[in-house]
């Protein structure tokens, strides 16, 4: 797990790696401070989580980066997450105007 500077700075690196071809996944799910499974039905052990945290994980090919962030830092990491998205976006395909035109007409 990286500290959120480090993780954002590492996943500019993957975004400008991925610019020309390639593909960067990420996965944001809640994370409960567990490093273990939880435990089967018969087994009860109550676990209660000081806050909520989010556990944020990004992977281009082999190189897996991953942070995890609590409640205080998440307006700070959502400011720069999103900045860093609309920074980054800009290699998206354009859809195709023609075909939309087509079948609006064939619908009238």
């Amino acid at each position: 797990k990286l500290q959120l500077e480090n993780f954002l700075t590492e996943l500019t690196r993957l975004f400008q790696k991925c610019r020309t071809s390639g593909s960067v996944v990420i996965t944001l799910k809640k994370y409960d401070g567990r490093t273990k499974p939880a435990p089967r039905k018969g087994h009860t052990e109550s676990f209660e989580p000081a806050d909520n945290k989010c556990l944020i994980r990004a992977s281009e090919g082999k190189k897996k980066i991953s942070t995890v962030v609590s409640t205080k830092e998440v307006i700070k990491f959502q400011m720069a997450y999103s900045n860093l998205l609309r920074a980054h976006m800009d290699g998206l395909k354009k859809k195709d105007k023609k075909s939309k035109s087509k079948k609006t007409k064939a619908t009238q």
